[in-house]
């Protein structure tokens, strides 16, 4: 699966990139904790690393490498997951679900012979019948509100665990996009309405792989929602990052760009029909 992954990479024009996995500050995100290493932590994510080098001109790079979240152990969940991330600079948001469609064909011609494959007992094609669903439409139709219109973000985060992805089509991938701008902290929003961010999250067999955005580039918006974040954090009782100083500095030359990660261990799981990740990695 990994061959096939960065032969779809190597192929198209992107370069293999790696940054560091200590890190001295991780994005502030509510509810995700990286686990402290000396003075340093141990990345939940490489983007904010992988944005600079789109600043300092490169234009088109992936990474597969360690991620650590503390605290998450399930079925679905581990501390320590591997995550591919990708970035191209001058293209929309869009641009790179055609990417991740694209190379998850090839990755699972690689490991099942077809890019139909069964997933807990259903037929799922991964090249074609993507239904694209609004968030707003999502929420609206399975949980009975808007979250655009009027956003609660507990209630927003209770419905998508409770009602939303149990709701999704299980017989077909799917591409829930259009999410409400409080929970796209990284990600621009949409021209024409500027309470939904440019963000998409991928689904197959009912299970969440992939999350992408349209990629913010005005460093004091950013500066704001980091700030933002913070006071959320010490609100929930969560240890506030350090703000990444270099990353807000190289903000104003990065390109407007897209970037997305996937979860490579899940990606596994669901190519090879397991019911957890510690069937298809070391726990």
């Amino acid at each position: 699966m990994l061959r096939a992954i960065r032969a779809w990479f190597d192929a198209v024009g992107f370069v293999e990139v790696e940054t560091p996995v200590r890190i001295a500050a991780p994005a502030n995100e509510p509810h995700i904790i990286p686990p402290p290493s000396g003075d340093f932590f141990l990345r939940a994510s490489p983007e904010l690393q992988m944005k600079r080098l789109l600043a300092l001109g490169m234009k088109r790079i992936y990474q597969i490498g360690p991620c650590f979240r503390q605290g998450e152990r399930g079925d679905l969940h581990n501390p320590e997951f591997t995550m591919l991330e990708w970035y191209r600079a001058d293209a929309g948001y869009t641009e790179v679900f055609a990417d991740m469609k694209s190379f998850i064909c090839a990755a699972a011609e690689a490991v099942c012979g077809s890019h139909v494959i069964s997933f807990r007992g259903v037929e799922i094609d991964l090249a074609r019948g993507w239904e694209k669903m609004s968030v707003r439409d999502a929420y609206t139709r399975f949980a009975g509100w808007d979250p655009v219109a009027d956003f609660d973000r507990d209630r927003f985060d209770s419905d998508m665990a409770l009602k939303i992805e149990p709701a999704l089509p299980r017989d077909r991938p799917v591409l829930l996009f259009g999410y409400p701008a409080p929970v796209a902290a990284l990600s621009g929003l949409c021209h024409d309405d500027p309470r939904i961010a440019e963000r998409w999250e991928a689904y197959v067999g009912g299970i969440e792989i992939c999350n992408a955005f349209g990629e913010l580039t005005d460093a004091v918006e950013q500066r704001r929602r980091f700030e933002e974040a913070r006071a959320m954090k010490v609100a929930l009782g969560e240890t506030p990052m350090p703000l990444d100083e270099e990353f807000l500095h190289s903000l104003p030359s990065m390109p407007p760009s897209s970037g997305a990660a996937l979860g490579i261990d899940r990606l596994a799981l669901v190519l090879l029909d397991a019911k957890r990740l510690s069937e298809v990695r070391m726990i």
